[in-house]
C-alpha cells in the first residue's frame, strides 16, 4: 500500500514533474496499450446478493463485450471506496442496480479503442462515469459513450478518480443555498470525510470562512493541522461545539448562514443551534443513523430552513453539459492548486478485502482507492 498526501494538485510545476511522470509511466498511456491487442482477462468485484460488503463482494473474472458503434473501450486506472459504495452493497442506498452488479460509482479511466459512431472521445482520453452505478471496480469495460465524460490527462490521478462525487457535492452545496459572499462564514461536520475537504478547499477559494466539527480521536491535533492546512479556520470536536464558550468563536466572524450535515442525530442539532437567523443546513448523509431533531423555538423564532441534497437527483436535474462544465471549474481549481484529492491509500485490486474493511472503520480519514 502507497499512502498519498493531498499536496500535489497543481498543474505539473518544477519540483512535482518528476512523481507526475512516474505516475505517468506506472499507469501507462495509449502507446503502450495497442487497441488492436488480444482482449484481456477483465477482473471485477461482483456482488450477487445485498449485504456485508466482506462477505458478498469477489474478485471474478468477466468477459469483456462486442464494441458496438456507440461504445467506449476503457481500461480503469483507479476507483476510489466511497460511503455510497459500500451503502449500495448493503441495499440501503437511494439508487440501487440490477444483481448481479460491479460495484464502484466513481473512479477514472483510459480510453482504449472507440466505437465507429463516438466522436467525442478518442483513445488516450481519461474519462469518469457521467452518473451513478456504473460499476467501476473492474480493470476494463466498455461503456457507452453517453455514459462516459472526458477529463484533462493532466491532473494527479488520485484528484481524477475522486472528482466526480465528493467535489462535486462540496461545490453544489456551496453555491446552490445561500447566496454567501466574501468573509461569510459555512460550519460543518464530518469535516474530514471527502466532502467536508472538498468543501474546506472550495469555501477558502471562494473567500468563505469554516467552521469543521470532527468526533474526538487520539490523533486530533494530527487532523486538526492537515485540515487547517488545508485553509480550515477553526477545527473543533463534537463535544466542544456543545460547550457554551463555542459562542467565543462568533466574535471575530460572522455567524453561519449555512450548515453543511453528514451525521445527523445530536451532530445536526448542534449545527443549527449555531446557524445564523434565515440560515440553511443541508443534509447530504447520516452516518449516525439517527433522525434531525430541530427545536421548535429554532424554526419558529429564527426561521431556520431544512434542505436536503443528493448528487445524483443534482443530475436529473441538470443537463449533462451542465455537469461538465462543473467538472471543468473543478479542474481549474485544481489546476491553480486550490484543490487536491482527499487523504488516500492506493490498493491493488486483489487486495479489495483490506481496502473494504479499513474504508468501514471509524475515525479513517484516508481514502481507499483501488489501483487496477
Amino acid at each position: 500500500m502507497w499512502v498519498c498526501g493531498a499536496l500535489w494538485g497543481t498543474r505539473a510545476p518544477a519540483r512535482f514533474q518528476p512523481r507526475l511522470l512516474a505516475v505517468w509511466r506506472r499507469h501507462g498511456r495509449a502507446a503502450s496499450y495497442s487497441a488492436s491487442a488480444e482482449h484481456p482477462r477483465v477482473r471485477a468485484l461482483v456482488y450477487g446478493n445485498h449485504g456485508d460488503p466482506a462477505k458478498v463482494v469477489e474478485l471474478k473474472n468477466l468477459a469483456l463485450a462486442a464494441m458496438g458503434g456507440s461504445d467506449v473501450r476503457v481500461r480503469m486506472l483507479a476507483a476510489p471506496i466511497n460511503p455510497s459504495d459500500i451503502n449500495m452493497i448493503q441495499g440501503n442506498y437511494g439508487l440501487l442496480p440490477k444483481l448481479p452488479a460491479v460495484g464502484g460509482n466513481e473512479g477514472v479511466g483510459q480510453v482504449v479503442a472507440v466505437g465507429s459512431s463516438v466522436t467525442g472521445l478518442k483513445p488516450g482520453d481519461w474519462v469518469i462515469p457521467a452518473n451513478a452505478g456504473l460499476g467501476t471496480w473492474r480493470t476494463e469495460a466498455m461503456f457507452s459513450e453517453e455514459a462516459l465524460i472526458g477529463v484533462p490527462s493532466d491532473i494527479p490521478l488520485q484528484s481524477a478518480a475522486t472528482l466526480g462525487v465528493n467535489p462535486c457535492t462540496a461545490y453544489r452545496m456551496l453555491m446552490d443555498f445561500e447566496q454567501l459572499q466574501s468573509g461569510d462564514s459555512v460550519i460543518q461536520n464530518a469535516s474530514n470525510s471527502g466532502v467536508g475537504q472538498a468543501v474546506i478547499q472550495i469555501a477558502a477559494a471562494l473567500g468563505l470562512r469554516t467552521i469543521n466539527v470532527v468526533r474526538d480521536r487520539p490523533d486530533i491535533q494530527k487532523l486538526s493541522d492537515r485540515l487547517k492546512d488545508l485553509g480550515a479556520e477553526h477545527v473543533i470536536t463534537e463535544e466542544e461545539l456543545r460547550k457554551p464558550e463555542t459562542k467565543n468563536l462568533f466574535k471575530d466572524m460572522p455567524q453561519p448562514r449555512l450548515a453543511l450535515n453528514c451525521v445527523g442525530g445530536k451532530s445536526s442539532t448542534e449545527l443549527l443551534r449555531h446557524l445564523a437567523p434565515g440560515g440553511t443546513m443541508v443534509t447530504y448523509g447520516g452516518m449516525a443513523k439517527q433522525p434531525i431533531i430541530a427545536s421548535v423555538s429554532l424554526l419558529i423564532f429564527k426561521d431556520l430552513k431544512l434542505r436536503g441534497f443528493w448528487l445524483s437527483q443534482w443530475k436529473k436535474d441538470h443537463s449533462s453539459d451542465e455537469f461538465k462544465k462543473l467538472i471543468l471549474t473543478l479542474c481549474d481549481l485544481i489546476y491553480q492548486g486550490q484543490l487536491t484529492a482527499p487523504a488516500c491509500s492506493e490498493v491493488p485490486l486483489q487486495d479489495f478485502q483490506q481496502a473494504l474493511g479499513a474504508s468501514m472503520e471509524p475515525f479513517m480519514s484516508s481514502k481507499q482507492i483501488l489501483i487496477m
